[in-house]
């Protein structure tokens, strides 16, 4: 009896062992099928990490969670393209892996980008940069045309191609390295990226110039990969059916007569609706058209007075520009450093600098910056003090500048770094070092249970907040020189981008 104790024992002794082994096991390198080479397990957590991996996520501190990404990825992938969901990296998953493909990751779960950003007008202008030599620029522009046109077929949008100045979605034409965040990865694999819409970088479209362009079945089908990524830039995702345009991987399909598939038509259209034809003849007379604001006076751009910090105009187009403070007013973008902001607007081509006391003479430079719109006030934060001004206005409102411990923050607070309005709560979020506040504005007063950490509730986007603003629903957070698109409502980062992409700068 004291023998088979013992045996059984040492049995479940060996069991337990055997199964820590395995669970150690499973977590030293990702499931593989046997016949799978040691280059395309490289391949696939590549593929994987790009487009099925959350953004901010992949540089986990622990193996073990990098790993049970992978498996969980690699599901996601296999369920997207209707493969066999094993989490088992197979040779049929690594050919779906291989295929020519957008540059646009997978992992939303709707026909539409993350907030439904969409453009909020009817015309939108477009500008190609650069050329591919692969076609004539005749041929590129007659292109570039027709697969806007088969939007505007069923949607009510029109699309005009401009020559010079900044248009709402900007197309180029290059290879590796272009001047954003994804560099392109050579002949094969990703052919052509876009962002979704909004100002900025929204809508801008770019191809690499190291594939083959063509017109024909050989080659890469223009035609068919910009009005897929023209998709992008209108607000459509990824579809899941394989005959749809915005179905990921590249296929090539007769275009002569091409029309907007059921799927990618039912998509745009639950965006923008339909496109009624218009009337042969009308008999009623045309309206008068709206009177526009008169435009803005010039605002002056150099001042008499000695600067105590350098004028920032020379590092405008710098990838490592870091920026004081940022915010929107009425629609346009500030951005703060040295005591000057660049103005982004839809109303003027260019990026214009101006010196902040200029425009309002008592603040010399700006740490923060936030408008709340519903208000029409804009908060301007220098030192221990904010001032309170009405848009575009150059008067400060009455009682200002009010010290910071007016909104609640505590007496050792000297500065803040960031802050930000964010619409759908009605909060303002005032960052300093790696905490933060909530300031309700309704209530005008500071919500309780603050400060909170950054890293804790911003999972993503580091712990240091240098400027912040808001954006067609998504907040732009900087951090030094790179910034993070962040998804409020699903806490998420969407895309890593650098400040200066927001300065025309590519």
């Amino acid at each position: 009896m004291e023998r088979n104790t013992h045996f059984n024992n040492l049995s479940l002794a060996g069991f337990w062992i055997a199964l820590l082994c395995c669970l150690a096991l499973c977590h030293a390198a990702p499931t593989v099928a046997p016949t799978v080479a040691p280059e395309d397990e490289d391949l696939a957590e590549g593929y994987l990490s790009q487009f099925y991996d959350d953004v901010g996520m992949t540089n986990s501190s622990t193996r073990k969670i990098v790993l049970r990404n992978f498996t969980e990825d690699l599901q996601s992938m296999q369920s997207f393209f209707g493969l066999e969901v094993t989490g088992v990296l197979n040779n049929e998953t690594i050919e779906m892996m291989k295929a020519p493909r957008c540059g646009v990751s997978d992992i939303s779960r709707y026909g539409h980008f993350d907030g439904k950003p969409k453009w909020e007008k009817r015309l939108i202008t477009y500008r190609i940069t650069q050329y591919t030599p692969d076609l004539t620029q005749r041929q590129v522009d007659a292109t570039i045309a027709q697969a806007f046109q088969i939007y505007s077929d069923v949607i009510p949008l029109d699309f005009k191609q401009i020559s010079s100045g900044t248009a709402d979605i900007m197309i180029l034409f290059r290879g590796g390295y272009h001047g954003d965040f994804y560099p392109f990865d050579g002949r094969g694999g990703v052919l052509a990226h876009a962002n979704s819409p909004g100002r900025g970088q929204g809508g801008d479209t770019h191809f690499d110039d190291d594939e083959a362009w063509t017109l024909t079945q050989r080659g890469v089908n223009l035609l068919l990969v910009a009005a897929h990524e023209f998709g992008h830039a209108l607000g459509l995702d990824h579809s899941r059916d394989k005959r749809a345009l915005m179905f990921p991987t590249y296929q090539y399909v007769n275009t002569n007569g091409y029309r907007l598939p059921d799927d990618d038509r039912r998509g745009i259209q639950a965006l923008y609706g339909s496109r009624t034809p218009a009337p042969t003849t009308s008999s009623k007379p045309k309206p008068r058209p709206r009177p526009e604001p008169e435009p803005e006076p010039e605002e002056p751009t150099e001042d008499p007075n000695p600067d105590p910090l350098p004028n920032p105009g020379s590092e405008q187009c710098s990838r490592s520009l870091v920026f004081d403070a940022a915010t929107s007013i009425r629609g346009d973008l500030f951005f703060f450093k040295n005591g000057y902001y660049w103005r982004k607007s839809s109303s003027f081509q260019g990026i214009r600098l101006t010196k902040v006391n200029t425009k309002w003479s008592r603040i010399h430079s700006v740490d923060a910056a936030y408008e709340v719109s519903y208000k029409d006030v804009v908060y301007l934060f220098e030192g221990r003090q904010y001032w309170g001004i009405r848009a575009y206005a150059k008067t400060i409102i009455s009682g200002y500048p009010k010290p910071l411990t007016n909104l609640g923050l505590p007496s050792w607070v000297n500065k803040v770094d960031a802050a930000v309005y964010e619409s759908t709560t009605r909060k303002t979020l005032i960052f300093v070092n790696n905490q933060y506040w909530s300031f309700d504005e309704g209530r005008n007063q500071m919500d309780p249970g603050y400060p909170r950490y950054i890293r804790t509730d911003f999972p993503g986007i580091g712990s240091k907040v240098d400027a912040v603003f808001e954006n067609y629903g998504y907040l732009y957070f900087s951090n030094g020189a790179r910034q993070s698109e962040y998804y409020l409502p699903q806490k998420r980062v969407m895309r890593v981008l650098l400040n200066y992409g927001w300065l025309n700068c590519y």
